[in-house]
């Protein structure tokens, strides 16, 4: 009888997979969760001293609490009420937001000019950079005290310019305008400087090549500063917003600084500069010490800061894609 030999050559068995060392799971381990780890101690600190303080004056806010011991009382949303009546409330909005306007603008744009001629091939290039950060460097209460000599009435240097080209002498501190103008002028000096090297940082990055090639096609260093740096420090800007935005909405120091006297929190005997951080002190502070609705003005002013900042990364970016489309 025949045997039928089979063909197909043997099968090998199926390699058997290594068990992963305890090496291989640690690597494992530190790839996939280290980041976590890394990042774990600013979420932390974030939560002790961020989100924690944000809730807790939130329900502050809806207690009527004496900060000097009183037992605080829940009251609900009646902060909030009373505060949406509160003519003085409105006044301190108004100031805040007339006060960021004036120095905001004009100082971003001065920012991006002083940074696009520090960019630029310079003599003791890094003397200069370090000079724009000396205004940033000083004792507030130092710039607060010689500009309010400056902006003196009587014998301010500001009041005797005018004089010699026939402006009458201004009250900078009691007429609501000249206080924006002046507290705004404190602002720029101090704050120009550092969103300068800001911008100057970003416009390091942008390559030469574009430059050149702009240059070649004879586009000179106006049209190369707004067809290319500016549409390319657009995220730079953006950042740049935000940050002056939350700043200039809490503006306190100088503002705080620029009036003495008993009628300093209220930024003059009329309110004239008092902003909404101010009219948070006066509450939940001297002379009130009405800390829940002292909590209620800062939930507001949050809201506040919100609400512009969302607008101006809104405009920004309309207006960026509009100039994209117009160069398409």
């Amino acid at each position: 009888m025949a045997v039928q030999l089979d063909a197909r050559p043997p099968v090998a068995p199926a390699p058997r997979h290594a068990r992963p060392s305890r090496a291989n799971r640690l690597a494992r381990f530190d790839t996939k969760y280290s980041p976590y780890l890394y990042i774990a101690p600013f979420f932390l600190l974030f939560a002790v001293f961020g989100l924690y303080p944000l809730a807790y004056t939130f329900w502050v806010s809806l207690h009527e609490w004496d900060l000097l011991g009183t037992s605080p009382t829940f009251i609900g949303a009646q902060n909030y009420t009373q505060l949406m009546t509160d003519p003085d409330f409105w006044h301190a909005v108004v100031n805040t937001l007339g006060i960021f306007v004036i120095s905001t603008v004009p100082q971003l744009l001065a920012a991006l000019w002083l940074a696009n001629l520090l960019n630029r091939q310079l003599r003791a290039r890094t003397t200069w950079r370090m000079a724009v950060l000396v205004p940033n460097v000083t004792s507030t209460a130092a710039v607060a005290i010689v500009f309010a000599v400056l902006f003196g009435r009587e014998f301010g240097m500001i009041n005797w310019l005018l004089d010699h080209v026939g402006i009458d002498a201004i009250d900078w501190k009691s007429n609501r305008f000249a206080a924006w103008v002046a507290i705004s002028t404190m602002v720029d000096w101090r704050w120009t400087g550092y969103n300068a090297l800001i911008f100057l940082a970003a416009m390091q990055a942008i390559p030469r090549d574009l430059y050149e090639s702009a240059s070649i096609d004879g586009a000179g260093r106006s049209r190369q500063f707004w067809s290319i740096t500016v549409p390319l420090l657009k995220p730079t800007i953006i950042f740049a917003v935000i940050i002056s935005t939350i700043g200039g909405l809490q503006l306190f120091t100088e503002p705080r600084l620029f009036n003495s006297g008993t009628n300093a929190i209220r930024g003059g005997p009329l309110r004239e500069s008092q902003t909404v951080t101010m009219y948070m002190f006066e509450n939940a502070f001297a002379p009130n010490y009405n800390f829940g609705y002292g909590s209620a003005v800062a939930w507001l002013l949050f809201a506040l800061i919100a609400v512009v900042a969302a607008i101006n990364v809104l405009v920004l970016r309309r207006l960026g894609g509009g100039t994209r489309k117009e160069e398409d």
